[in-house]
């Protein structure tokens, strides 16, 4: 019987994957193509191409790509609307079994429109389930504060309804109770295991490269895995395709550069051309500080970091393309309390995407590899170390067929970790491993009525552990009416990393990585362990409602449960030797089984105008953590999040811009110290414990039942715009971070008592130049 079903299986999927390639007989014709920015050549992402005055249509993709499919014989007007750019009308025949290839070029609006009736993002929430997904622009980036005159992807993220960031301190994203190791980050195809600097100001992404960023707050479907929290997708530009162009930008946190423009350049549509982008950042405010902000610290403020990243880029005349790209990041900083915390990362690799001949589909691929490591020493304890390298590999397919499309793909990653760590009462945690991952996933897309249907599955193969995962996702979009529309996403996630973080620092700032441990309890709360991979099963239910013009309303409710998820163990006391075997596995074990589960709401209000934008978020959220020993609540446990954007453009040309932010957050748990003794090593037999010296130990209290104080930052910025030409401009920015000048810790040495707070009111001059 075994037997017959994996045979009925083996057959499906051969008859899944190989459909799109198999030739269809219908009497309806295809216009598929890419619709590009005639100025640069880039992409013109998320707009919509349609036939005019019927129901076909589609929006293009992350590479500007459309397909509309069956549609029947005829003469039409084939029609392209974005906003800030002349809408393109060009007539079309369609002949049956027919297949139009297209490469439209869309030129700027000489002229701003009052009012804009299509937009693609509002159509796109019609077909689109769109549950607990956030599609994030540079366009919207820019229009918070920008601290130190320079926005940043970080600042925009903190924004974000369920997102939860720890201030300036370690660049730690939460995401609706899920911590920063199950948070996948993913740049051009490639893992990047630490997006975000020790100042949380700042990201190692440099918001002028970038293209799209699709932030999943959970519930994704099955093109991704291995995290059990959120998945962030960025997708940088291809680099100008027509003339060589850059940016100078100087304020007193920092500088950056970039420099775009065609190798071959290209001349028309029959040619091959290339392109590249280069852009390098650094914060120097461990120097300027000394000028600039000797009121907090006359030594200076101790961060320093320098982010590389390039990109080039080779075109085919049908759309198909290549690109090749790699990155350097480093950050540093030393306080007198921390001593010394630094991390480097570093990768490359190639994406790619092909345009078949005669068949609407999709094909995209990618290779690439990163590392990252990190170390923490501290004035009291022993230094941390953590390093994780890898590769990481995928080939998708997507075919198109009427408003449905059908995606699938296998992909593989492989990678080393390696740990190294003393724990409260001095027992050394030392691991080295590699591990590997096969999975493939199939997710389909299915519009009938006013419904969408978007089922999903993926099976995960951890090679290294010899376990199979298979983890169905789901997601529905009800469209009660053109105003008010319902939701639903819900799934399996597994994933082996785990965090090399210390939950009894009153705030973490070191973030390791490590691989599925084989030293686990055998059992947990009386029953055996039988996986090493944490799960965490997830539904979400929401709507969204268009509640007057310009105004839109989304509240999504979430349940994650996590029937295993693997930590450090804080109650180790024993060494795990043979010695040891009769000893309760919860003193003896490096690591612990754990469950738990987050609950909350999110909710999101928009209010857009032409030349006003107000945004209100609103984030409630309940995170348990149980133990062989206790339950608990973990150290990113924030009650409240709440966050008020807004930003206002007026003058000539719209040439002034004023933005304001600000962010209230309940307190994080931490555990408290009830005091101090003297830790010996008995471990020496053959010392004299009464005259011996030992090291100071500490007496925590209950885990994580205290409370920091609140969290508030109020931030303001205004820009100015000097137009020089077609093509060049200058930008003055004035920006002032926590106007309010409030306390907020950053980080606590529990040895010396002393206290680091985060950035009191700094304001902070800027001057960039465009050409």
């Amino acid at each position: 019987m075994k037997r017959q079903s994996l045979i009925c299986s083996l057959v499906l999927f051969f008859l899944l994957t190989t459909a799109p390639f198999l030739p269809v007989y219908s009497q309806t014709g295809t216009i598929r193509g890419f619709v590009y920015e005639k100025e640069t050549g880039e992409p013109v992402i998320f707009t919509n191409v349609y036939l005019y005055k019927t129901s076909y249509g589609a929006a293009t993709d992350i590479n500007g790509y459309f397909a509309i499919t069956r549609i029947p014989p005829g003469n039409y007007t084939l029609m392209v609307t974005f906003m800030g750019f002349d809408t393109l009308q060009m007539p079309v025949t369609i002949k049956a079994n027919d297949l139009i290839s297209k490469k439209l070029y869309l030129n700027k609006s000489s002229f701003t429109l009052g009012e804009i009736s299509v937009s693609a993002s509002r159509q796109e929430k019609k077909t689109e389930t769109q549950t607990s997904i956030i599609k994030i622009t540079p366009k919207e980036i820019i229009q918070i504060p920008t601290i130190g005159g320079q926005p940043d992807l970080a600042q925009y993220l903190q924004v974000l309804p369920g997102v939860i960031f720890t201030g300036d301190q370690g660049g730690q994203l939460y995401i609706r109770g899920g911590s920063p190791i199950q948070n996948k980050v993913l740049l051009d195809g490639m893992t990047i295991y630490n997006p975000f600097h020790s100042i949380g100001l700042f990201s190692v992404f440099d918001v002028d490269i970038l293209k799209n960023v699709d932030v999943y707050t959970g519930g994704f479907n099955a093109e991704y895995g291995g995290r059990i929290s959120s998945v962030m997708d960025i997708t940088t530009r291809d680099g100008n395709k027509k003339r060589f162009s850059g940016k100078v930008d100087i304020s007193t946190f920092g500088a950056k550069a970039l420099l775009e423009g065609p190798i071959v350049r290209q001349k028309d549509d029959d040619q091959v051309s290339s392109s590249f982008i280069l852009s390098v950042k650094n914060s120097y405010l461990k120097e300027s500080s000394k000028i600039f902000y000797n009121y907090i610290d006359k030594n200076g403020l101790p961060y320093n970091y320098l982010d590389c990243y390039g990109k080039a880029s080779i075109n085919s005349p049908n759309g198909s393309k290549i690109n090749f790209y790699g990155f350097d990041f480093t950050d540093k900083v030393q306080y007198k309390v921390l001593q010394d915390f630094n991390w480097n990362s570093a990768g490359g690799g190639a994406n790619f995407v092909v345009i078949p001949g005669k068949s609407p589909v999709l094909i995209e691929g990618n290779f690439a590899y990163s590392n990252y490591s990190v170390s923490l020493d501290e004035e009291n304890r022993s230094p941390r170390t953590s390093s994780i390298g890898g590769f990481n590999s995928g080939l998708n397919i997507t075919y198109f067929f009427g408003k449905n499309s059908l995606k699938f793909g296998l992909e593989m990653s492989g990678f080393h970790t390696a740990f190294d760590f003393y724990n409260t009462v001095n027992r050394a945690i030392d691991y080295s491993q590699n591990t590997t991952e096969l999975n493939g996933f199939l997710k389909y897309k299915w519009i009938y009525k006013k419904f969408i249907f978007e089922p999903g599955f993926r099976m995960q193969f951890y090679a290294s552990l010899a376990e199979f995962s298979p983890e169905p996702r789901l997601a529905i979009k009800y469209n009660v009416t053109d105003k008010f529309r319902m939701k639903m996403a819900a799934g399996i996630y597994t994933q082996n990393l785990i965090s090399t973080s210390y939950d009894i620092d009153v705030v973490n700032l070191f973030y390791g990585f490590l691989s599925g441990p084989d030293n686990l309890p055998s059992t947990f709360l009386g029953k055996g362990v039988n996986s090493r991979l944490q799960r965490s099963d997830q539904v979400v239910l929401g709507f969204e409602a268009d509640v007057i013009k310009n105004v839109t309303l989304n509240i999504e409710g979430y349940y994650k449960y996590y029937p295993q998820l693997t930590n450090l163990n804080r109650n180790k006391l024993y060494d795990d030797t043979p010695e040891n075997a009769s000893l309760p596995e919860y003193y003896v074990k490096d690591f612990i089984i754990e469950r738990g589960d987050a609950e909350g709401v999110d909710a999101s209000l928009k209010y857009s105008l032409q030349n006003f934008n107000f945004w209100v978020t609103y984030s409630l959220c309940y995170i348990h953590r149980q133990d062989e020993l206790s339950s608990y609540v973990p150290p990113y446990d924030r009650r409240h999040n709440i966050n008020l954007t807004a930003a206002y453009t007026f003058g000539k040309n719209r040439s002034w811009e004023l933005d304001a932010r600000y962010n209230y957050g309940s307190g994080f748990p931490f555990t408290q110290t009830q005091g101090f003794y003297e830790l010996l090593n008995l471990s020496n037999f053959g010392g004299n414990y009464v005259t011996q010296n030992g090291s100071l130990g500490i007496l925590y209290g209950n885990f994580d039942e205290g409370r920091l104080p609140y969290y508030s930052r109020l931030d303001f910025n205004m820009k100015k715009h000097f137009f020089l030409g077609r093509y060049s401009k200058i930008d003055l920015n004035l920006s002032v971070t926590n106007v309010l000048d409030q306390q907020n810790i950053f980080y606590f040495d529990r040895i010396t008592y002393s206290r680091i707070d985060q950035t009191p009111i700094m304001p902070s001059f800027g001057v960039s130049f465009s050409f």
